[in-house]
């Protein structure tokens, strides 16, 4: 069993109602929890960035965290909306036009650089033919609450977390690439 993890920083995105149901089921069970939510280019809170404590939890976090604040913390682990194979920005979009049978969340250890660290858990699901980028998130959106409850309920019981065998397949996508994207996507659909 590890120590009780009492103080929680908890970093999500705005106006989401995921975020919402993972800030409160830590307030129910977490002492002290500061959660902070944002958008992508805001800068990240001067109290986040100032916290100490025993657990960093990113659920759909908008920012990337620096070293130093990745080192107060007992662990850090980040929630990230898709598997492996895609990591970074933008990641069902590319699978969607990579024709991806299968999708998925993953939980890693959060490292300086994004979707980098090690794998702890990850759940997969089919892509339908069916499916576009929106409903794709939505449905890992979903698979990612369930494996976040599974995961942050094993800190609550103090349990070790798991080690997945999986690692990142490739460097994570970046948002130059999800314009370059976007461009290329818009294009191919004005020649059908």
């Amino acid at each position: 069993m590890n120590a009780p993890v009492r103080a929680v920083l908890l970093l999500g995105k705005a106006n989401d109602a995921y975020t919402d149901r993972a800030i409160e089921f830590c307030r129910l069970n977490f002492p002290e929890v500061s959660a902070h939510v944002g958008k992508w280019g805001e800068p990240l809170p001067s109290r986040a960035r100032a916290w100490t404590g025993d657990c960093i939890i990113s659920y759909l976090g908008r920012w990337i965290l620096p070293a130093d604040l990745l080192e107060r913390a007992g662990t850090a682990i980040n929630f990230h909306p898709g598997p492996p194979e895609y990591p970074g920005y933008g990641c069902n979009n590319f699978a969607i036009y990579e024709d991806a049978r299968e999708y998925g969340v993953t939980c890693h250890h959060m490292a300086p650089r994004v979707d980098t660290g090690a794998i702890i858990d990850v759940r997969r699901f089919p892509v339908f033919s069916s499916d576009n980028a929106g409903t794709l998130l939505v449905r890992a959106y979903d698979y990612q609450l369930a494996l976040f409850y599974d995961i942050v309920g094993r800190i609550i019981r103090g349990e070790p977390l798991p080690a997945s065998r999986e690692r990142w397949a490739r460097e994570p996508f970046t948002r130059k690439q999800f314009s370059e994207l976007e461009r290329v996507t818009r294009s191919r659909s004005s020649d059908w």
